[in-house]
């Protein structure tokens, strides 16, 4: 399994709609980085979030998802409270190769600034936009900005194609167009 340079990535964005929309440099003057770079692709935070809220004392639970934790926001500047959570989605909706896996890992932007972003990897054939996830491990409000870079994916190839993917499993996450709360 190999790492895939800059090259490989647009020609499976422009070539296959792995990445739409594809932006095939790196922007930089005056934004937090997004688009294509040496081995990966930055991807930016859509303007819509789903915020931690203790207002109505609910627990989080995996598997019976209570909605009442979370506000709704939408804007170009989201505040993180304390201590505290939210979700969002990207910008670029991805359709992964079969013989293809990704992570995906936080810039070092944000990183500094004590946010931290944890995505899961997207699997071989997996598609939709990737929902995010951002802690604010800070004792203070902490901001993030829509339509900026949040995390960068890296991409695998395989020697060979998967078995079994993530399509032929029929995964509980497949072609998400929002912002999808935990299921069992």
């Amino acid at each position: 399994m190999g790492l895939k340079p800059d090259h490989w990535i647009r020609k499976m964005a422009l070539e296959h709609g792995m990445i739409e929309p594809f932006i095939d440099r790196q922007v930089r003057e005056g934004v937090i980085s997004y688009g294509v770079s040496s081995y990966g692709y930055d991807v930016r935070v859509a303007n819509e979030f789903k915020i931690f809220t203790n207002v109505y004392s609910t627990m989080v639970d995996p598997k019976s998802f209570d909605t009442n934790s979370m506000v709704d926001f939408k804007g170009e500047v989201c505040i993180i409270p304390p201590n505290s959570f939210a979700l969002a989605k990207t910008v670029e909706y991805f359709r992964i190769p079969r013989g293809v896996m990704t992570i995906c890992v936080g810039k070092s932007t944000y990183a500094r600034c004590g946010i931290i972003v944890n995505v899961t990897p997207f699997e071989p054939e997996w598609e939709g936009f990737v929902t995010l996830e951002i802690s604010n491990t800070t004792p203070l409000p902490a901001k993030i900005y829509a339509n900026e870079g949040l995390a960068q994916v890296i991409f695998f190839e395989g020697d060979e194609p998967c078995e079994i993917s993530y399509a032929d499993k029929k995964g509980k996450y497949q072609n998400q167009q929002g912002i999808l709360l935990p299921k069992v």
